[in-house]
């Protein structure tokens, strides 16, 4: 089941409380404090996994919860840090407050970890508040409270390229032919209910990843059909191919409009896109019917650039691949994304931690 929206909560760990405890050793009758610090409360870790491709395991299980800093103990003994928790999500995981709609982290590369909620910080024993004019304090910090965060957690699959049509317009025949994906192949319209992925691979060291997005229907953006559902995927992608169908009983460029409208009432932004477009299913077309369909192209669409193929006969494939491929090195080229250092589990320690270690032994407290 491909599930790509779910909702969760999930809680750091608490900082371990501070000690109270004097020394107590033979031939030492005046014992100073010695309590030792409690350990900081472990964090809550999103890590992006590529081999993971929906969120279905978070509809059984939506409370995470990390583990709480141990108290410090005497001789200085600073309490055990509580163990991080790492979850891990598909790449192309957004991540929400639930309550605010703040976006919390946008998990878009391999291996890419973001702390969402950071462990309370252990208090400090009674040995830090001794003074000149307090040498036997008996007071110690207690633990920094955990954070608790309800998330929405919203699944959009990257991919180089988006295959874009009505249902039936032949994006899964397509994508399986020019790719190993396998999608359910009929000859009746929503066969696709969830969105696909497949390599496009034309050598050994060119090759994209091409996605089958379910098909839209007029009115998808308010609800309409199951496009509404998968608009969201069509964010990630670089490169949109639109597959109108010459099959149909609706004119190539009214179902070209059509899809461009529903567009750009989702987002805005991805009408502006790269386009290709594909007149598709010439293999049952007469050529005179398919020179029409180029010759009344919109003003707005270059025909030069329009591209027939059929993926029965397997006709005009290969300059399609070419083509998307061409579109997909550029744009690649022009991202070149700076490298971003790894997001630590600890980016601040308050200065009275500095010299502390928080990851102690735990001893007993007396």
């Amino acid at each position: 089941m491909f599930v790509d929206i779910v909702s969760i909560e999930v809680r750091s760990g608490k900082g371990g409380n501070g000690a109270v405890s004097f020394r107590r050793e033979k031939f030492v009758p005046k014992g100073g404090p010695d309590g030792g610090d409690g350990g900081k409360g472990g964090d809550v870790i999103f890590m992006a996994n590529p081999h993971l491709t929906t969120l279905l395991d978070f509809r059984y299980n939506r409370h995470y919860r990390a583990e709480n800093g141990q108290a410090g103990g005497k001789s200085n003994k600073t309490g055990r840090g509580g163990k991080n928790i790492v979850i891990k999500v598909p790449l192309g995981t957004l991540i929400k407050n639930e309550e605010t709609g703040e976006v919390v982290a946008d998990l878009t590369q391999a291996g890419q970890r973001e702390v969402v909620a950071r462990g309370g910080w252990g208090g400090r024993g009674n040995a830090a508040f001794k003074s000149p004019t307090n040498q036997s304090p008996r007071t110690a910090e207690e633990g920094r409270n955990w954070q608790e965060l309800p998330l929405t957690l919203e699944l959009k699959l990257i991919a180089d390229a988006g295959l874009v049509g009505f249902p039936n317009a032949g994006k899964s025949t397509l994508i399986s032919t020019i790719s190993a994906a396998k999608p359910k192949i009929a000859d009746y319209p929503f066969t696709t209910l969830v969105p696909n992925i497949g390599m496009v691979r034309l050598d050994m060291e060119k090759n994209f990843a091409l996605a089958d997005i379910p098909g839209l229907i007029e009115g998808a953006h308010r609800g309409k059909g199951l496009g509404h559902q998968f608009l969201r995927h069509v964010e990630r992608n670089r490169l949109l191919v639109f597959l109108l169908d010459l099959e149909s009983e609706r004119e190539p460029w009214d179902q070209y409009n059509t899809l461009i409208d529903e567009l750009r009432n989702f987002s805005p932004q991805l009408v502006h896109k790269p386009q290709i477009i594909c007149l598709s299913k010439i293999d049952a077309i007469p050529p005179e019917f398919i020179q029409h369909a180029i010759d009344t192209a919109p003003d707005t669409v270059d025909r030069s650039q329009i591209l027939t193929i059929s993926s029965v006969t397997q006709s005009g494939l290969e300059k399609l691949k070419w083509r998307m491929w061409d579109i997909i090195e550029s744009l690649r080229a022009e991202e070149s994304p700076a490298e971003e250092e790894q997001d630590d589990v600890v980016d601040y320690i308050p200065p009275e931690y500095e010299d502390g270690d928080a990851e102690g032994a735990a001893s007993e407290e007396e």
